[in-house]
């Protein structure tokens, strides 16, 4: 059975911005990019220990899949796995480190 995906805000606000940024030169690609982004994404829920785990943090629950040059980075919890951030792969991690607290 597959476990509920949701989206934080903050993710949410990454594929507006990355589409957002590639819309600048193409309308077409930042479709096409966010709608792959989207599509990899369902497929967390079926099978989330299939994405890697964060090599910068190196924690079993927090883990990602890549698409193009963007890195879609999912926390698992008990009953949902939440997307908590989509980056470019060039991107620092140590800034977003807070997204992938877990609640107390």
């Amino acid at each position: 059975m597959a476990t509920r995906l949701i989206w934080s805000p903050e993710a949410l606000e990454d594929i507006e911005l990355i589409a957002s940024y590639i819309e600048r030169d193409s309308l077409w690609y930042a479709k096409v990019v966010a709608s792959k982004i989207f599509a990899v994404a369902e497929t967390i829920a079926k099978n989330p220990k299939a994405g890697r785990v964060v090599p910068e943090i190196a924690n079993p629950c927090i883990r990602e899949r890549l698409v193009y040059n963007y890195r879609i980075i999912y926390r698992i919890d008990v009953e949902l796995i939440l997307v908590v951030a989509v980056i470019h792969g060039a991107r620092l991690l140590p800034s977003l480190t807070h997204r992938f607290e877990f609640e107390q």
